[in-house]
């Protein structure tokens, strides 16, 4: 990604019939009512996204509901499994899937991804999360989820267990060779045998190398260990910033990071998730933000939402004109502990009763990406030029404003020479100007030739 071909990426987030803060997109007629477990669906997202030139679709995921669950995660698909259909449906489109180290192991998600990658012709990556809904623990025979220490010195342990599986084989390690019957070169195959603090594996993963060498890894995490994690092994990182001014300060901190780890900050893409709205004019474009935002305005489904970062602690036991009940936070200690925490500043710095702090985070409010399709792409262009990020994720929301960003916002960029016209690679990596790592083993192996 050097200075003279940096170019805007972007990314596709589906959230089906509607995800946190979007409980009645599934209202919308345009919207199928199984959108969410409906895989001609999802294809048809992929291949517009496709169409669009999109480096990647990004599917969500958790481990645990509630009956107060926005309505896409009561009833929503597997990603792997659903990528594994789009990648048969697409030919260059990135298919990035959620998927926890907290209730999964090493070896099992390293080859359900390899797998994913030979599908596709190498175009996968993995969103690590270490899983913030604390209720998942119940459903992995677990009495109570992991701390926040505990849960990022796993979740970095995971990741490079998996790195090593998919060093497994070397690009050569299958001659295939019918003449001489030989399959395999016994010296290309390697056995990684790990003892960690958390897991234990032995190999040689059971998949062979992929077009891109490994799966991109993206990480999401926003507190000071998310940060740190993202530093250390983020090859894609997804966050929020609701201003340039924060955008900035988080792209800044995030390559320091990495800069200090010995990482080139040119090796990590920063892709910020944002809302946007098109309209024929920057008027009207408001006037749809602030009416779709109203659509899914209800008080009764935030208050029950606002459970989520504390452990689905039910704020619907407090006396909604009291203050906001700041003892809650114990509740998110093994949770989304910066979330909570973010919230509960909020309503204590502005001495907000629990109502109060319901209605602020609920209400509707301006978005830095609404306006008429030239002033969305300035905006846009602003912030990449400013290093407030690398990509954007779009959320794939309503079709009419998905629509309109694709055939009227791209364009301006494309002429700006800000977004790709056409694709440079088959594989994510290429498209989103990473590097391929090379086979450690290889890698070693060329260090004692050179020396010889």
């Amino acid at each position: 990604m050097s200075a003279a071909k940096r170019q805007l990426k972007l990314g596709a987030v589906t959230y089906g019939v509607g995800g946190p803060g979007s409980p009645y997109l599934w209202l919308d007629e345009d919207i199928p009512l199984d959108a969410s477990v409906n895989i001609n669906w999802y294809i048809e997202q992929a291949r517009l996204a496709e169409a669009a030139k999109f480096d990647l679709i990004f599917i969500v995921d958790s481990q645990f509901i509630t009956a107060d669950s926005p309505p896409h995660y009561l009833n929503r698909l597997e990603p792997l499994t659903l990528l594994s259909a789009l990648a048969v449906s697409t030919t260059h489109l990135g298919l990035v899937a959620t998927m926890t180290t907290s209730y999964n192991d090493p070896f099992n998600i390293a080859r359900r991804l390899a797998s994913l990658e030979l599908i596709s012709g190498g175009r996968s990556g993995w969103n690590v999360v270490t899983s913030g809904d604390a209720g998942a623990a119940s459903n992995f025979s677990r009495d109570e989820h992991y701390d926040y220490d505990t849960r990022y010195a796993r979740g970095l342990e995971f990741v490079q267990v998996c790195q090593g599986l998919w060093d497994s084989y070397e690009e050569d390690a299958f001659p295939r060779d019918r003449a001489t019957r030989a399959f395999l070169d016994p010296s290309k195959q390697h056995a990684l045998r790990h003892k960690g603090d958390h897991f234990q594996v032995v190999g040689p993963l059971n998949v062979s190398r992929s077009p891109q060498g490994q799966p991109v890894i993206f990480q999401a995490g926003d507190s000071d260990q998310g940060r740190d994690l993202g530093a250390t092994i983020g090859e894609g990182i997804f966050t929020h910033s609701p201003t340039i001014e924060q955008a900035q300060a988080f792209y800044t901190d995030l390559k320091g990071r990495a800069v200090a780890k010995g990482r080139d900050p040119d090796h990590i893409v920063i892709m910020p998730g944002a809302p946007v709205f098109v309209g024929d004019t920057d008027d009207e474009a408001r006037e749809i933000e602030h009416d779709l935002q109203e659509r899914d305005k209800d008080f009764d489904r935030a208050l029950a939402e606002l459970g989520r970062p504390f452990a689905w602690h039910d704020f619907r036991q407090y006396d909604l004109d009291a203050p906001f009940p700041q003892e809650a936070l114990v509740y998110a200690e093994r949770g989304f502990r910066t979330g909570a925490e973010k919230i509960a500043r909020l309503a204590k710095d502005n001495d907000f009763t629990l109502r109060q702090t319901v209605e602020f985070i609920s209400a509707p409010r301006k978005t830095p990406f609404a306006g008429s399709p030239a002033t969305v792409a300035i905006r846009i262009q602003e912030w990449f030029e400013a290093r407030a990020l690398d990509g954007l994720n779009y959320s794939v929301g309503h079709p009419s404003q998905w629509r309109r960003f694709r055939e009227e916002v791209i364009p301006i960029l494309q002429e700006r020479g800000i977004v790709r016209t056409e694709y440079e690679s088959t594989t994510l990596r290429g498209n989103l100007g990473l590097p391929t790592p090379e086979n450690r083993y290889t890698r070693s192996r060329k260090a004692v030739l050179s020396r010889t």
